[in-house]
């Protein structure tokens, strides 16, 4: 899973640049900046899609609306691909003032094109990605070919990209004429990674060839097989995500913390400390992964539910499902579970296994049922006492017998 928190910062020329965080709901693995197409925004499906899914893969990533686009303030007619790579130092800056500078950078086709020649700039970043990026920035011309030759006359014109409406003056097309984008993949210092749509009838395969040729080990090539340009397809942008995702783990990523442990099948639900942090513990549940950890008050990184939160959680989920289940089979016009629970320690009226003189403490878990519907007073009190009939609050309620040993040590090289 992942967060979305909306953000702004001052790009390059000093105007307000609209922005979103993607966060994991983890620890952060690392930062990340990605860069959109040249008649897109942050919100476009490529963008969001992708970010979303390398967040869910434990990396922060920034996505904003260069200059003049989409939530960003100023005027598009004074950008070009100059002040792009501008805003994207900007962003960069953003991220290590109020987070942490970004070790990754993913550039979308002409965000691709900036992202690579932003690369050398940004002394944070360790590796680089592109997904159907132009081997040249002229390239962009050729989506308002026939607008050409009137910028350069009139000193700018209208054009329609992508069904949007943009004004380009000459300078957009004399800075587009200044940039080669071979040269700055040529002089990377770092990993790349150049993925591109063999069928892309936008920026053609011969580009990602050119751009592959020019980069210097090590360099990664990935086929996005049927995509189009826009990546609008959700297979093909969860695709792209998973890969970038374990691509930068091995360059952009310093992980002091564990390995999280391998699934097993059945019912065992696995739980192991992370290594980040003093409580952080990942919990596996066959194919389910989340964390556990302590607030910051008790020394934890509250990057997850406590242990009593968890078993308030299974209480609550069990008493909801229990509910629902007896809601159909009596044909009950039930429309909602809500279950809210909070767990403490109170003093023990009666205790019989107390001990003299000590003082008698138990668990008390306060559950209030929130019950949507057209229910009457009688089936409320029935559901009422059903949800103390939920296999969890019986399992809580009964003796509970837990057997704990140990498990085989993993042999060493010293065990021979």
């Amino acid at each position: 899973m992942a967060r979305t928190q909306s953000v702004e910062f001052r790009g390059a020329d000093g105007d307000s640049l609209a922005a979103r965080l993607e966060l994991p709901d983890g620890p952060v693995r690392a930062y990340a900046l990605f860069a959109h197409c040249f008649s897109c925004s942050k919100d476009g499906h490529a963008a969001t899609r992708i970010s979303r899914r390398l967040a869910e893969r434990g990396f922060a990533i920034l996505r904003f609306d260069f200059t003049g686009l989409g939530g960003s303030d100023g005027d598009f007619a004074n950008t070009n691909f100059t002040s792009n790579v501008a805003d994207l130092e900007a962003a960069a800056a953003f991220l290590a003032a109020q987070y942490q500078a970004p070790s990754l950078l993913v550039g979308h086709s002409l965000g691709g094109a900036a992202v690579l020649v932003a690369a050398n700039r940004i002394a944070s970043v360790k590796a680089v990605a592109t997904l159907g990026a132009p081997a040249d920035t002229a390239h962009v011309m050729q989506s308002f070919a026939g607008d050409v030759s009137r910028i350069e006359t009139e000193g700018e014109a209208e054009v329609s990209l992508g069904g949007r409406k943009f004004r380009l003056r000459k300078q957009f097309l004399d800075d587009l004429d200044g940039h080669s984008v071979e040269e700055a993949v040529r002089s990377l210092h770092q990993p790349v990674l150049i993925a591109h749509s063999p069928v892309d009838e936008t920026v053609g395969i011969d580009n990602a060839s050119r751009l592959f040729r020019a980069a210097r080990h090590p360099k990664t090539y990935v086929s996005l097989d049927h995509a189009d340009h826009l990546i609008t397809g959700v297979e093909d942008a969860a695709y792209i995500g998973d890969v970038i995702a374990a691509w930068a783990a091995r360059y952009a990523v310093d992980e002091a913390g564990y390995p999280p442990p391998v699934a097993r099948q059945g019912e065992s639900v696995i739980v192991a400390e992370t290594g980040l942090g003093k409580f952080q513990n990942y919990v596996l549940a066959g194919d389910h992964a989340a964390y556990a950890d302590e607030p910051e008050s008790v020394g934890g990184q509250d990057t997850g539910p406590s242990p009593y939160q968890y078993l308030a959680a299974a209480l609550g989920a069990c008493t909801s499902m229990t509910l629902r289940m007896y809601a159909e089979h009596k044909s009950l016009p039930l429309e909602r579970v809500t279950v809210q629970l909070h767990h403490e320690k109170g003093h023990a009226d009666d205790c019989a296994n107390c001990v003299e003189g000590q003082e008698r403490k138990v668990d008390i878990i306060e559950r209030t049922l929130t019950l949507e519907g057209d229910l009457t007073a009688e089936q409320r009190e029935r559901l009422r006492e059903i949800a103390d009939k939920c296999p969890v609050h019986r399992t809580l309620n009964a003796p509970v017998v837990i057997r704990t040993a140990l498990s085989k040590p993993a042999l060493t090289e010293h065990d021979g």
